[in-house]
C-alpha cells in the first residue's frame, strides 16, 4: 500500500488503538463536519456519516494522503440507539438491549487524495450480531450510572465492564469496538 499518509478522522481512541493493532500509524485530524442524515436505515446512516467526516478531513490533505472516516451505531429492531444524553436514557438503552440479540453497524469511508485526477473513494459498512445475557434491574441502573456508557453509541462498551453481559456475537469483534480493521485492510489493498 502506497499512502505517503494515513490520517483517520475521528478522535475515538478505540479507532486508534484499533489501526496500531494492525499495525497501522494513522495521523489523527478530528472532522468538525455537522452531521446531517437523510436515511433512516443503520447500514446507509453509518456510510453516510462516515463519508461526511472523511470529506471533510480529505478537504485538508495533500495528495497521497489516505483519509479514513468512521462511525458506529447500534441498532434493536432496526431502531438506531446513538450516544446516551444522560444515566437515565443510558439505563433505557441498556434494558432494551438486555436479554436479547442487537445490531452494530460501523461505516467506513476511505478517500485517497489524488494529485490533478479524481480522489478515489471507497464506502462501505460491516455489521456484527451482539447477544446480551439477562440483566437484573440493579445490574442495568449500577451500569448505566457509571461512566463508560456515556460515550459510546448504545450505551456499552463491549471492551469494558460491560464485557461480562455479552453472551456472544456474530462478525467481527472490532466492529463492535468501533472499526471493522480486518475487513478495512482488505479494502485498503484494493485501494
Amino acid at each position: 500500500m502506497n499512502f505517503d499518509r494515513i490520517v483517520l478522522a475521528s478522535a475515538s481512541p478505540r479507532r486508534l488503538e484499533l489501526l496500531r493493532q494492525i499495525g497501522i500509524e494513522p495521523e489523527v485530524v478530528v472532522s468538525h463536519v455537522e452531521e446531517r442524515v437523510t436515511s433512516s436505515e443503520p447500514g446507509e446512516v453509518v456510510m453516510e456519516l462516515a463519508g461526511q467526516k472523511a470529506r471533510d478531513v480529505a478537504g485538508e490533505v495533500t495528495p497521497g494522503t489516505l483519509v479514513i472516516g468512521s462511525d458506529t451505531v447500534v441498532a434493536v429492531d432496526g431502531k438506531i440507539l446513538g450516544k446516551p444524553r444522560d444515566h437515565e436514557e443510558a439505563a433505557g438503552m441498556i434494558r432494551m438491549i438486555a436479554g436479547r440479540s442487537h445490531q452494530v453497524y460501523t461505516g467506513v469511508c476511505m478517500i485517497v487524495r489524488k494529485n490533478g485526477c479524481e480522489d478515489r473513494i471507497r464506502t462501505f459498512y460491516d455489521e456484527t450480531d451482539v447477544e446480551v445475557y439477562d440483566m437484573s434491574e440493579e445490574e442495568i441502573l449500577s451500569y448505566a450510572r457509571s461512566e463508560e456508557p456515556m460515550d459510546k453509541a448504545g450505551a456499552y462498551a463491549v471492551q469494558g465492564f460491560f464485557a461480562r453481559y455479552i453472551r456472544g456475537l456474530r462478525g467481527s469483534y472490532a466492529n463492535v469496538m468501533g472499526l471493522p480493521v480486518s475487513r478495512l485492510y482488505q479494502e485498503m489493498k484494493e485501494l
